[in-house]
């Protein structure tokens, strides 16, 4: 008997149905989107709940007060004051419009969130959302009236502004916002001038196949 017939026969690998890597690679995907969502969204409910409860406290204990409460010493104070405007008193006189500008700002939000894929852009994209939605429940149910409401500051630091947790959120959202961009970080989870997503890649190569027959 030869060497050759008495070797046993290897079982066939079963063949991988074309596309199942690319399936994989979009599942997995999806998932990461889910869960940078989630993110997004567990940050602004924070942070909203936050800025709600402190605004809810301060009206009920601090407001009709004649002498703000020091926290730290003169140059941090609490005291309760209507704001017209927008973060930190400024515009005044624009009420209306800043009450747009926010309803407009948690729209751009959310349909960049359908993209979402990096895990700071969440976060940075939660504060965004949790301040700018805090703010805009003062316009739509504080008086004087729907949409025109005034917002409560209360955060007082001497020689600066009078603020609220809402606009500390909204703050340190851009400026994360900011240190993400000059860093070339996308909420995609690509790079400027960085390659592509794979399942893009893949897509491309394909049409490439495809125009080369």
């Amino acid at each position: 008997m030869s060497r050759s017939e008495s070797a046993p026969e290897q079982p066939e690998q079963p063949e991988q149905p074309e596309g199942a890597g690319a399936t994989a690679a979009e599942g997995a995907r999806v998932v990461v989107r889910r869960r940078r969502i989630s993110l997004l969204l567990a940050v602004a409910v924070l942070a909203y709940l936050i800025d709600l409860g402190s605004k809810l406290l301060v009206v009920a204990k601090l407001e009709g007060r004649s002498e703000p409460i020091e926290v730290i010493g003169d140059w941090m104070t609490f005291q309760v004051i209507r704001n017209a405007g927008a973060a930190f008193g400024m515009g005044q006189a624009m009420t209306l419009l800043f009450t747009a500008i926010a309803a407009g700002v948690i729209v751009v939000i959310w349909r960049i969130a359908r993209r979402l894929y990096s895990l700071p852009w969440a976060i940075a994209l939660g504060l965004l959302l949790g301040g700018a939605l805090g703010n805009l429940t003062d316009r739509l149910f504080r008086a004087p009236s729907v949409l025109r409401g005034h917002v409560v500051d209360f955060i007082s630091v001497q020689h600066f502004a009078v603020f609220n947790l809402a606009d500390s959120a909204i703050v340190c959202g851009g400026i994360l916002v900011v240190l993400l961009s000059f860093r070339g970080s996308n909420p995609d989870g690509t790079t400027h001038g960085g390659p592509a997503p794979k399942a893009e890649q893949k897509a491309a190569a394909e049409t490439g196949e495809s125009g080369e027959g």
